[in-house]
């Protein structure tokens, strides 16, 4: 989960950044290719043979490909506020795009729907508490009667010593995949200044407060938590 703030060099309008950014998530995200195929078999559970996908975060196009190589049939709508991420996107999709719409904006730019489905992936984090409640919702809103969301974000319980614990171990993994120590370090302080880190409660309060049901954790990695709800 390589963020994006003014104290890392993880910016989403770099082009330096965006053009070495298929190899980033790997290094900082444990599990990352399981999270997507864990991801897709929480929507194909509930979702059509033809179904529509919403994805909130779709810069770079590493989960939308992911998702349409394994369902060849489903169409998906992915919204990214980079203009430079949403390129690489369709680099990474290649002959795959013909399945995807892109939309340069955020949740309010996003088709109304109804959706079968939606994620956000790795995104959530970048908006503080009253901007994440408003985009659940409007998520939720987009949302067929009982579809899936599956979302994956920074999530830590609120003791300082216990975050601490757990931002060193992600900057730990990060090193172990092979990034540059200093690189680790700056994203560590990334996270921990750059981002908004609900706790695990507050995050699942905040589905529930929207209007989501049947919320149950299916993911945790270091810093990381992912969950699937039910519109």
């Amino acid at each position: 989960m390589p963020p994006e703030s003014s104290n890392t060099p993880f910016a989403f309008s770099d082009p330096e950044f965006v053009a070495q950014y298929v190899e980033g998530p790997p290094r900082f995200v444990p599990g990352f290719a399981d999270l997507h195929r864990m991801s897709a078999i929480l929507l194909a559970e509930s979702a059509p043979q033809a179904a529509r996908i919403l994805v909130l975060g779709a810069g770079g196009g590493l989960e939308l490909k992911a998702f349409a190589e394994r369902h060849p049939n489903w169409e998906f709508d992915g919204i990214d506020p980079a203009s430079e991420m949403l390129q690489l996107a369709r680099k990474t999709l290649g002959p795959l795009e013909s399945q995807v719409r892109l939309h340069t904006g955020y949740i309010d730019d996003a088709p109304e729907g109804p959706f079968d489905g939606a994620t956000c992936l790795l995104t959530l984090h970048f908006l503080d508490s009253e901007e994440r409640r408003r985009t659940l919702a409007e998520v939720r809103r987009r949302l067929k009667r009982g579809a899936p969301f599956v979302t994956v974000h920074a999530s830590l319980p609120h003791g300082d010593d216990e975050r601490a614990r757990w931002l060193a171990r992600y900057a730990a993994f990060a090193k172990s995949s092979g990034v540059d120590s200093e690189q680790a370090e700056t994203a560590r302080r990334g996270v921990q200044s750059g981002v908004t880190i609900l706790a695990p409660e507050q995050d699942e309060a905040m589905l529930r407060g929207v209007g989501f049901s049947n919320v149950g954790l299916f993911y945790a990695g270091f810093v990381l938590r992912g969950w699937v709800a039910y519109a």
